[in-house]
């Protein structure tokens, strides 16, 4: 978007300013003189003005054809031959739409005479803004550069090395060629952690019926039931049926092998009072304080059992509900769904897929984790970007981040830490703060497809890459210098900077795998908070599992697909496969 501020006087205590866009001019009262923009690119002028302040009419003259800003000096000269004019008088906005240029450097009072204090500007090709010679200031671009300078930023490119990084990723612990997808899921949520939601369930269960009333019908559960607990929710992601006491239903999803198991009475009594912590410590204030020490647990896992390459991943994965099971939905069902309450962040590795580290953010609740914080939604996301990174410092490793994430100051921050990044830049999402004005800037004139500007200022590098629209990437990661290509099927090999080969590369594979990922997307919907968080958790754990398999030899003994993946994990959790033990 192009902007070229004008402003015009007529009289005392009036105020205008302006802004030119792509096919909109803007002009409000901003005090007294006038700044004429070489307008002759667009069609449509709009004058946002106070009706009774306007004392005197605007003349944009083109050819001895003059336009008016004013219905009743317009009723008073002829009519405009060249243009249609289309007026909203209500709220002072009068819109003017031409099918020619407008004139270029020529704005006339109601008298012909130029405006006091009038001067041009005209944005240049580059979109720097280059003042016109109207009043023999200096040029914009020259204070631009200069300014620029000054901020550090320099047009001059310096090669660089990439960050060293020593080590290869991978799996940690190596797993035997018997093992079985169970034997993989319970490396992130073994047998302990089963038994402790065991203890804490029977828990809430006792405390629950001592306040409201004894159950006759409740036994208290055991560590089998627990995991055919998890396996009849779990199904949910293969046959991808939202409910899953469909299982013992005689309709489309219904399952008779796995309805043996466990009855649907015993299912619904565990899943009333399933618990992952039964009660608040008093020591506790954060809302995830049931589902909290499971994800550490899950967190332990991960850092226990991969190293994860150089070039990593901070995004949100795909955790909102699949289209195909939404068109599925009655609209009353669609109403009684509530709104999600959190955001889930990770960390994830951008060579295999697994996902490092996962963090969440409940959008209720006072203080910098809260409401509060999301009305500053770049300052919100640089608080994940440094929780997500916190075990990151010193390893030299390469992360990509959107443009919520990107900035300046949280790029500087991490590189003292030994951490690089490459981000993608934009003017309206990201926080653009020490950053050169001109490089946010587009030009008027789009360049060819491929071609690029940088500016630099330090190790820190600013992209503006154009093709069939402008890219900004900013990255302390890859040097200037270097330069990469983006692959297109129809149009063939497009230039660009390496650092732009990088990022669109590491995008591509998020993509792929968020559709990969939905593979164990957990269609079972609690209304609780921390039973979303929960079941969430559940799903990466399997994801991640399966790419351990996939890195074992036991893929190359029995070559699962994901899907397949899944159904085992499932029917060996319900106890229908031998798994005898392999670690």
């Amino acid at each position: 978007m192009r902007t070229a501020p004008l402003s015009a006087g007529y009289g005392e205590g009036a105020e205008r300013a302006a802004q030119v866009h792509s096919n909109t001019c803007k002009l409000w009262f901003a005090g007294k003189g006038c700044v004429v923009t070489d307008v002759s690119a667009y069609p449509v002028l709009t004058l946002s003005v106070n009706e009774h302040s306007m004392s005197t009419s605007m003349l944009c003259s083109q050819a001895g054809r003059p336009l008016y800003a004013n219905e009743k000096e317009q009723a008073a000269q002829p009519a405009v031959t060249h243009g249609q004019q289309q007026r909203r008088s209500s709220r002072g906005i009068v819109t003017l739409r031409l099918p020619g240029a407008f004139p270029q450097r020529l704005i006339q009072n109601h008298r012909g005479g130029q405006l006091p204090g009038a001067r041009c500007r005209a944005p240049t090709a580059e979109g720097n803004g280059q003042r016109r010679a109207c009043g023999g200031r200096p040029g914009r671009r020259v204070e631009s550069e200069e300014d620029e300078a000054g901020a550090g930023w320099s047009a001059t490119l310096r090669d660089r090395p990439a960050p060293r990084f020593e080590g290869t990723g991978g799996p940690i612990r190596k797993m035997p060629p018997s093992a079985s997808a169970v034997d993989f899921f319970q490396l992130f949520v073994p047998d302990n952690v089963l038994k402790n939601m065991v203890v804490q369930t029977n828990l809430y269960a006792k405390k629950f019926q001592e306040r409201f009333g004894s159950d006759g019908a409740w036994v208290d559960v055991t560590l089998p039931e627990m995991k055919a607990f998890l396996g009849y929710v779990i199904s949910t992601s293969t046959s991808h049926c939202e409910s899953v006491l469909s299982i013992w239903s005689g309709g489309f999803y219904s399952n008779r092998s796995l309805a043996l198991v466990m009855s649907q009475a015993r299912f619904e009594k565990i899943l009333k009072y399933f618990h992952v912590v039964a009660f608040r410590s008093s020591q506790t204030t954060h809302g995830l304080y049931k589902v909290q020490p499971f994800l550490d647990s899950l967190q332990n896992g991960f850092d226990a059992a991969f190293r994860p390459s150089q070039t990593q991943v901070l995004h949100e994965p795909l955790i909102d509900e699949d289209p195909v099971f939404i068109a599925t939905c009655t609209e009353r069902e669609l109403r009684k769904r509530k709104k999600r309450k959190f955001s889930l962040w990770v960390r994830q590795c951008s060579s295999t897929g697994f996902i490092i580290q996962i963090y969440v953010h409940l959008k209720e609740g006072g203080g910098p984790d809260g409401l509060d914080a999301l009305k500053n939604k770049p300052q919100l996301h640089s608080m994940v970007a440094r929780s997500l990174c916190r075990t990151a410092a010193g390893r030299n490793y390469i992360i990509f981040t959107g443009p919520s994430i990107t900035s300046l100051t949280l790029f500087e921050e991490f590189e003292k830490q030994g951490i690089y990044c490459c981000g993608l830049l934009s003017p309206r999402k990201s926080d653009c703060t020490g950053l050169p004005p001109s490089m946010l800037n587009s030009p008027a004139l789009p360049p060819a497809r491929g071609q690029h500007s940088i500016r630099t200022k330090g190790s820190m590098s600013l992209i503006c890459w154009y093709n069939k629209g402008h890219f900004r990437f900013l990255t302390n990661a890859y040097s200037p210098v270097q330069q990469g290509v983006i692959i297109k099927r129809r149009t063939g090999e497009i230039p660009c900077p390496l650092a732009v080969e990088a990022f669109a590369a590491h995008l591509s594979y998020i993509c792929k795998y968020d559709d990969k990922y939905s593979k164990y997307f957990i269609s079972h919907k609690p209304n609780k908070t921390w039973q979303q968080v929960f079941w969430f958790a559940i799903s990466i754990a399997i994801n991640n599992a399966y790419i351990l398999y996939k890195m074992s030899e036991a893929y190359h003994v029995k070559r699962y697909s994901r899907a397949q993946f899944g159904e085992r994990l499932v029917r060996e959790l319900l106890g229908l496969e031998d798994t005898s033990p392999s670690l």
